[in-house]
């Protein structure tokens, strides 16, 4: 075979292809139930892949937002703490001229 009829034998495959003539093939026309089987199991696995892909992108997005809060969380819980000393709330109770006194006699439990 020359260098023209292998580029031929291509072009004319290529040819039958493009056109759709492979289809009416019997191995084709037999197995078409399995090869439209096989086409809806690959789509379904696309579009599983996207999803997955997606729902991760998702959980990045929620575990970065979960850090956010958790800091968030961290520097108002220390501002509480700070903020809730005896020395802090008598402080405050002085700049507001708020006449509270702290009790001379400890706590006690009443028993029945």
């Amino acid at each position: 075979m020359s260098a023209e009829d292998i580029k031929k034998k291509k072009k004319n495959i290529v040819k039958y292809i493009a056109i759709g003539d492979f289809l009416k093939e019997d191995f084709v026309i037999k197995q078409s139930k399995l090869l439209v089987l096989i086409v809806i199991l690959v789509i379904l696995f696309i579009s599983n892949g996207y999803s997955c892909m997606k729902k991760l992108t998702k959980i990045e997005e929620l575990k970065a937002q979960l850090k956010d809060v958790k800091y968030e969380n961290l520097v108002l819980s220390t501002r509480l703490t700070s903020n809730s000393r005896q020395s802090q709330v008598e402080a405050l109770l002085k700049s507001k001229n708020i006449d509270l006194q702290n009790p001379t006699t400890p706590a006690f439990e009443i028993y029945k």
